[in-house]
């Protein structure tokens, strides 16, 4: 049997390192011209269940439902309060560790998240099993080595190269995996994120 208690330790710890994060553009902007993207190229229909996972501010949260979604967030601490203020679902839970039944989301939206995990193959793994069959995942990470240095951030412990990101949901058995890029210019200099999404067979 495995003792799994310095992991919890270890989880515990990481606990300190998690801050609020500001919230502006670009990510209003990119958040504006994604959900309605991966509505229709998923087809997700009024009442769709989704589920953003590291819902923060609840910008996402707010786009989806005008698009008539059932809305879920995964959030912590005050952000996470705000969110239920305004009548959203909001599960206080470690997005490795979820209590939520298999198969029971249409969409999985993990924007700026998954580079939070100290095992993202896990996380993404937790994300398949809690998607439908037939259902999605939209994956938006930092990339590595920008002007914005996103593997030094106290809380960002996974920022991997695109080919990793591939290979990661590819073993998780996501199929149809799509891939883009998101580049723009910030005061410090030039940076990047990795668009992913992809289908649950």
């Amino acid at each position: 049997m495995r003792d799994y208690s310095r992991l919890d330790a270890f989880l515990n710890e990481r606990l300190n390192d998690i801050y609020p994060e500001p919230f502006g553009e670009p990510h209003p902007g990119i958040i504006d011209q994604m959900v309605p993207r991966i509505i229709a190229d998923y087809q997700l229909p009024k009442g769709a269940k989704v589920i953003d996972v590291g819902c923060g501010h609840g910008y996402a949260l707010r786009a989806f439902r005008d698009h008539g979604m059932d809305v879920t967030g995964i959030g912590f601490g005050e952000e996470a309060e705000k969110a239920r203020a305004e009548g959203f679902e909001i599960i206080e839970q470690d997005m490795s560790f979820l209590d939520v039944a298999d198969g029971i989301y249409d969409l999985a939206w993990c924007r700026h998240v998954i580079e939070h995990s100290i095992f993202p193959y896990f996380t993404l793994s937790e994300m398949y099993r809690i998607i439908k069959p037939g259902g999605a995942i939209y994956v938006e990470v930092p990339a590595p080595d920008t002007a914005c240095m996103h593997e030094a951030n106290a809380n960002h412990y996974s920022v991997l190269t695109e080919t990793s990101w591939l290979q990661l949901l590819h073993r998780c058995g996501f199929e149809d995996i799509k891939r883009a890029s998101i580049s723009f210019t910030l005061p410090v200099g030039d940076d990047c994120y990795y668009v992913f999404d992809a289908r649950k067979p």
